[in-house]
């Protein structure tokens, strides 16, 4: 069973808090690039969205990370995006005990993998 629409709003503030509010477009850039998250089952994915560079009425999604939690062993397990474009084991931290601990690896990026 996915997330309750009580966690999703707990995981949306725990987003805003530790990563948004750090690292959203700056103001003058916010009509072109956005940032989003998209929860489904028990997958969260964070990316930004911006228009192509030869046609701006068409935007893409720039994938940052993805968390996904194992109810099984109530943990997380954190990924990034490899120029091969499929999922990876965020070497740092592949596991985390709680959304928050995995949110602050992301914000700390100590390998350069989610901000660049």
């Amino acid at each position: 069973m996915p997330f309750s629409d009580s966690e999703i709003q707990s995981i949306a503030a725990e987003i805003e808090d530790i990563i948004w509010s750090k690292h959203r477009p700056p103001l003058r850039l916010r009509d072109q690039v956005r940032e989003g998250q998209r929860i489904s089952g028990y997958a969260i994915e964070l990316f930004f969205s911006r228009p192509l560079w030869d046609n701006r009425d068409e935007h893409i999604e720039e994938s940052i990370a993805k968390i996904k939690y194992v109810k099984k062993h109530d943990h997380w397990r954190l990924y990034w995006q490899r120029a091969d474009l499929k999922w990876h084991a965020y070497p740092k931290l592949p596991i985390a005990n709680s959304l928050s601990q995995a949110l602050q690896a992301i914000d700390a990026d100590e390998y350069c993998c989610f901000w660049g």
